[in-house]
């Protein structure tokens, strides 16, 4: 009697952790099933947050049907409960075990911003300011503070940040993109620097950039750059003055309604390169690392002087002649689609040039 009840519990507590056994393994299962979404997810990861928390936050957004899987898979695998904390984006055929590999490995959403070559700093402070991922931390600072927390206490800010696209998650700030864009303008201009040509005009690496930041805002053509840069590399070397637009315009500031008039050329500013000689006292734009390049090896040649010839390239001319000869051609009888870039320039830009080119 003894041994057959002995054989009853027995059977029945195999029985049992099979069916549990079952049971475990189908819960489990369902981690691995494809999750349905419409549209990617984002979610969030606080700091701090526990293994735990994480799983019942997942539920509660509808992301696993129950989280006592991941809690058990959490305890299987105690190298998986280590979630890093982000925002994380969760898109349609994901599973619960995906997700969890992704916080695990910190693969947190992305955004980005586009710093575009030839905008002004406060273009690009624009573009921080907007940027609703992005923690504000300068929208209130001086520029002069933002220089200061860049390690350049009293530089002038224009031209000393590398436009590119950059990528952020949402963990940083406006002020974490400045350092980035400063760091990596110094280390190109640093680069390019050493492979400059021999026999320039410039006293620093500053000059060249800020000779690069009037290339940038002299063309979009991108084959014309190191020709821009002949000319004034040669008119500087010549003693003549840059007489260039671009710098009158930044020198004018919010006044410039997108013409320049005669009298603006005649206005004395520390910009406005028809009344001053050499370069102006800083760059007035940020300058790619292709106009960097240009300024730093500029075309040989004799040209003195170009202007716009309405469709974003320009005339080259070795004398005034000649160059007198262009402006009658390509400014006084302007084309009816006239433009001073090859394309348009992606919104938000920099106020472009009515009439460019050194005269």
């Amino acid at each position: 009697m003894f041994k057959k009840l002995f054989i009853c519990v027995l059977c029945l507590s195999v029985l049992a952790l099979a069916g549990g056994g079952l049971w475990l393994w189908q819960g489990l299962q369902t981690l691995e099933q494809p999750v349905a979404l419409d549209e990617p997810v984002l979610f969030s990861v606080p700091s701090g947050s526990g293994y735990g928390q994480v799983a019942r936050k997942l539920e509660a957004e509808g992301l696993v049907g129950d989280s006592l899987w991941l809690k058990i898979h959490g305890r299987l695998y105690p190298e998986q409960a280590l979630l890093k904390a982000g925002e994380y984006e969760f898109t349609d055929g994901m599973t619960s075990l995906d997700m969890i590999n992704a916080m695990v490995a910190g693969d947190t959403k992305h955004w980005q911003i586009q710093f575009i070559e030839g905008w002004t700093f406060r273009d690009m402070r624009a573009a921080l300011a907007s940027s609703e991922r992005l923690g504000q931390v300068t929208a209130d600072w001086a520029d002069d503070r933002i220089m200061e927390a860049m390690g350049a206490k009293g530089a002038h800010p224009e031209g000393r940040f590398f436009p590119d696209t950059y990528l952020f998650t949402s963990s940083e700030t406006d002020l974490d993109l400045l350092r980035r864009a400063f760091e990596r303008m110094e280390e190109v201009l640093a680069t390019e620097w050493q492979a400059k040509a021999e026999n320039l005009p410039y006293d620093s690496p500053y000059d060249a950039l800020i000779m690069a930041s009037i290339v940038e805002r002299e063309t979009g053509a991108v084959h014309e750059r190191e020709e821009v840069a002949g000319v004034f590399v040669r008119r500087l070397e010549k003693g003549m003055r840059l007489q260039t637009d671009p710098t009158v315009i930044y020198g004018m500031g919010e006044k410039y309604q997108g013409r320049i008039t005669r009298k603006d050329l005649r206005t004395h500013t520390d910009y406005n390169t028809y009344r001053i000689d050499g370069l102006p006292p800083t760059p007035i734009a940020l300058p790619g690392r292709e106009a960097i390049h240009a300024a730093l090896n500029p075309a040989e040649g004799d040209t003195l002087y170009f202007v716009a010839r309405g469709d974003g390239t320009h005339k080259f001319s070795k004398t005034l002649a000649e160059h007198q000869k262009a402006v009658r051609a390509f400014q006084l009888n302007r084309r009816s689609d006239y433009r001073s870039s090859p394309a348009p320039s992606p919104a938000p830009s920099p106020d472009t040039t009515a009439e460019e080119g050194g005269q």
